[in-house]
């Protein structure tokens, strides 16, 4: 294309702020400057974590990014939720080096969203190819795009990228008013199992829903010791450090929902939301002190309260947790792709492929049947 030229810069932070989110809209908030700058202020990628900031630039006619690829070199496959450890290992069986490869991702974090940051949509043809091309120049295994937005699927697939599907369970809001209309959908029996849940789970507690300025230094400092339990039980070691959360805070602080649990005065709990265009976006959770339901209670159904009030259209609640269909979340697909240099590799990673989406679409059938939702 004339006029057309490709770069790779180290770093989220060496590209202008406003260059950057011209590319990536206002919708997605995992995608601006402000939160992945963020990671990479606060040492949350890049250094030893195994996520070097790469991205991968598309420089229109008028010298400005047209598009742009969130990139990662990546040492390990660990916090991404689209799982290719056995392809790593039948890769380095074979004797290959399946590390480092190239991840377009938002670290650590299964949103779906674009992963052609496109301020001109005619170059995504030549942004795929300049990660083909730096794939192919430093000899890597692989490059992978996670949690692709649906409309741009299309865009990998027509480049002979291989597709992969996978499951999450979002919320969608069908008009309603409050939370009482949302279980007039479901069933009795549901109805009356969330009504007691929701009960239980907030006995002797106050919760509070805030936001911008309201979230301070204490709620923050909280909030962190929430995180660490769950990623010390969850990963061995939380992804994020202690300075992400204010930066978060102050970099983009009126689309941050911090849902917290308080006992007496004192925050027990913590569910932190992100605002987007049309969703609300449950991402981390904590608590220091045991309270049956209560995670279903703050990461849940105060998320639905939330985005009913703001008018939004659904709750992504994260990867995983067939527990959320007795919830009203419902399952969705969702998108990766894959490209693979190698021939042989990807014929074989194909054939994996033809044969896990057959039975994720027949899984996914199956939950279908198992919502809450009056049927007829």
């Amino acid at each position: 294309m004339s006029g057309i030229s490709a770069r790779m810069v180290e770093g989220v932070c060496a590209i202008p702020a406003a260059d950057w989110d011209a590319c990536a809209g206002t919708d997605n908030p995992f995608v601006s400057h402000a939160f992945l700058s963020a990671l990479e202020d606060s040492g949350s990628v890049g250094g030893r974590s195994g996520w070097q900031p790469l991205p991968v630039i598309v420089d229109g006619a008028d010298g400005r990014p047209a598009g742009i690829a969130p990139s990662y070199a990546k040492s390990h496959s660990q916090g991404e939720y689209v799982f290719d450890h056995a392809w790593a290992d039948a890769w380095e069986r074979a004797g290959g080096a399946y590390y480092p490869k190239l991840q377009i991702a938002v670290p650590v974090t299964p949103v779906p969203g674009p992963r052609l940051l496109l301020r001109d949509s005619v170059v995504a043809p030549a942004l795929i190819a300049a990660l083909e091309t730096v794939t192919d120049r430093h000899q890597l295994s692989s490059a992978h795009a996670t949690f692709i937005a649906p409309d741009q699927v299309p865009l990998f697939e027509a480049a002979g990228w291989l597709i992969r599907q996978g499951t999450q369970y979002h919320w969608r809001n069908n008009g309603y008013r409050t939370f009482d209309d949302f279980l007039a959908q479901l069933s009795s029996r549901k109805r009356k199992a969330i009504r007691k849940e929701r009960a239980g789970a907030v006995e002797g507690l106050t919760i509070r829903h805030l936001a911008g300025a309201e979230i301070g230094p204490r709620e923050w400092d909280a909030f962190w010791q929430f995180y660490q339990d769950t990623g010390s039980r969850k990963w061995g070691r939380p992804y994020l450090t202690h300075s992400f959360f204010p930066l978060l805070g102050e970099r983009m602080g009126d689309k941050v929902l911090l849902i917290l649990a308080e006992r007496d005065g004192r925050p027990i709990a913590g569910a932190l939301n992100l605002i987007g265009g049309d969703a609300l976006y449950g991402r981390y959770w904590g608590c220091v002190e045991a309270v049956p339901f209560l995670h279903f209670e703050l990461c849940y159904y105060q998320a639905i309260d939330a985005a009913i009030a703001r008018g939004l259209s659904s709750v992504e609640a994260g990867a995983q947790g067939e527990h959320k269909l007795a919830r009203g979340y419902v399952p969705v697909p969702t998108w990766s792709a894959h490209y693979l240099p190698d021939a042989g590799f990807r014929r074989a990673v194909a054939d994996f492929l033809t044969r896990e989406r057959a039975a994720i679409e027949e899984d996914r059938a199956f939950l279908e049947q198992l919502t809450p939702f009056r049927r007829g």
